[in-house]
């Protein structure tokens, strides 16, 4: 099989994907260690089934395509935006709902200016890739599909950090 950029790209997002499911595992170990609460816990496995066929779905597809390169370079300028979430969260980032009793919200970095900035990133992240690869219907189902999850996410962290406004 000859190697492709798409597969490049697709091999170096797996990888990221990969290490930020490290990453979040250890912070959520160690969160959980400190007294942390989980909320929603039954919309996580679909969350999980969103992002994984996702992923899938961008390999079946796009190993093979033509890389729409404004599009590429919009999504690869979104990582620097995603390393200064995680950045900001530090221990505190997770891909669970968690909150600490007494702890108070993160208020710099981007949360100075939006509640939800890792949001905001998905949301930009989950259509543009696809499109990036030329995978137009796909970015439109993903989308639709990822504003879905978001809109019921973003439900229950609002109301398990109401306590902490």
């Amino acid at each position: 099989m000859m190697v492709t950029t798409a597969i490049i790209i697709l091999a170096l997002v797996t990888l990221q994907r990969l290490s930020e499911l490290i990453i979040a595992k250890r912070n959520t170990t160690q969160l959980q260690t400190k007294g942390a609460v989980e909320h929603g816990a039954s919309h996580y496995p679909v969350m999980v089934l969103l992002h994984a066929s996702w992923l899938l779905g961008l390999w079946w597809f796009g190993w093979y395509a033509t890389i729409i390169w404004p599009l590429m370079l919009a999504y690869i300028a979104l990582q620097g935006f995603r390393i200064w979430i995680l950045a900001t969260l530090g221990s505190r980032w997770t891909t669970r709902i968690l909150t600490l009793p007494n702890e108070t919200l993160v208020a710099r970095g981007p949360y100075r200016f939006m509640r939800h900035p890792n949001y905001a990133l998905v949301l930009l992240e989950v259509p543009l890739l696809p499109l990036a690869l030329g995978l137009n219907a796909f970015a439109i189902i993903y989308c639709i599909l990822n504003i879905a999850m978001l809109a019921w996410r973003i439900r229950i962290e609002n109301a398990a950090l109401l306590p902490s406004r």
